[in-house]
């Protein structure tokens, strides 16, 4: 058998939230080889970890890693430190959820990834419509990593560079609700909560959980994902 191309080989960051598990299925829609990378960066809690390891598993991908950086040794977000967790509402301000460059340090490490597997695509979930403002979800950002993963790589400056694919960049959290209605994923494999209570449910009134609700209710589809009673 040929070996296969490295276009048609994916590094897929697999958070475990809704948007990387659309994204890896995706990926492996469209014929892809789709290697994943999980990042344990030190959160708050564990639920996100446990879910990507049970997508890639769902999925049948070629395989899954994880990998280890503690960012509580920074702290500067509610998601690494012991700040809490805003439940108002999504503002227009950049929330105090946002991990300081997390997602310049994530795709350098699935940059390193890809490298070392031969692969020549890099797949990310984010989404720069339905969020909450973070500046490393942007498409200027993106592309900007792409230009700067080419120049920093043996395969970049030897003619291979890095394809960057982000499918649902211009998507809305119905769109993406659509497309995991559409794929035939169980939306509940997805962890999206910043804040799950004791019992292990989604809190239901963190940013990510409002865009996450809001998106399958204008779709009109079920999130089987089970949020706590006190804000439902």
């Amino acid at each position: 058998m040929a070996a296969r191309k490295r276009s048609d080989i994916a590094a897929v960051l697999l958070s475990g939230g809704l948007d990387s598990m659309v994204a890896a299925a995706l990926a492996k829609e469209a014929g892809r080889e789709v290697h994943a990378l999980t990042i344990d960066y030190g959160q708050r809690h564990r639920r996100e970890i446990e879910a990507a390891r049970g997508i890639a598993r769902t999925l049948g991908l070629a395989s899954h890693s994880e990998i280890a950086l503690d960012l509580r040794q920074f702290g500067g977000s509610a998601l690494t430190a012991d700040i809490d967790v805003p439940k108002s509402g999504v503002g227009e301000d950049i929330p105090v959820t946002y991990v300081p460059a997390r997602n310049l340090v994530f795709l350098s490490l699935t940059t390193a990834f890809a490298e070392s597997i031969g692969a020549g695509r890099i797949t990310i979930g984010v989404n720069a419509l339905d969020y909450s403002g973070y500046p490393d979800c942007r498409p200027e950002f993106i592309a900007a990593f792409a230009e700067a993963a080419r120049l920093g790589t043996k395969a970049g400056v030897g003619g291979e560079g890095f394809a960057i694919d982000t499918p649902l960049q211009f998507m809305t959290k119905a769109d993406i609700a659509r497309e995991c209605h559409r794929l035939g994923l169980d939306p509940a494999l997805s962890w999206s909560c910043y804040d799950p209570t004791p019992a292990g449910l989604a809190c239901g009134a963190c940013d990510s959980c409002r865009l996450r609700r809001k998106g399958f209710a204008e779709a009109e589809l079920v999130d089987t994902t089970l949020y706590s009673e006190e804000n439902t």
